[in-house]
């Protein structure tokens, strides 16, 4: 009874943490959609750009700042990724 209890437990502990809130899920704050007439202005309110997910990777090499992830706002500035690599005017 007390082995069934211990296994029991240990598999409820697992699907918590498992199945459970997470700081990896990204949550995207209400932001205003705006499509910026070109990249020196979407670099005024966003110094890093706009990435498409948190997870997307820079092609073009190193860059001075962290892009704000925004799928909305990178789909309305969509055309200022010249690169196409999933982040928007980085810098």
């Amino acid at each position: 009874m007390k082995r069934f209890l211990t296994i029991l437990l240990a598999l409820g502990l697992v699907l918590g943490i498992s199945y459970g809130p997470s700081s990896s899920h990204v949550v995207e704050a209400k932001t205003k959609i705006v499509k910026f007439k070109n990249c020196k202005d979407l670099n005024k309110v966003y110094k890093g750009g706009v990435a498409r997910t948190a997870k997307t990777k820079n092609k073009g090499g190193k860059t001075k700042y962290k892009p704000f992830v925004s799928k909305a706002l990178y789909d309305a500035n969509k055309g200022r990724d010249r690169d196409k690599d999933g982040i928007a005017c980085e810098r």
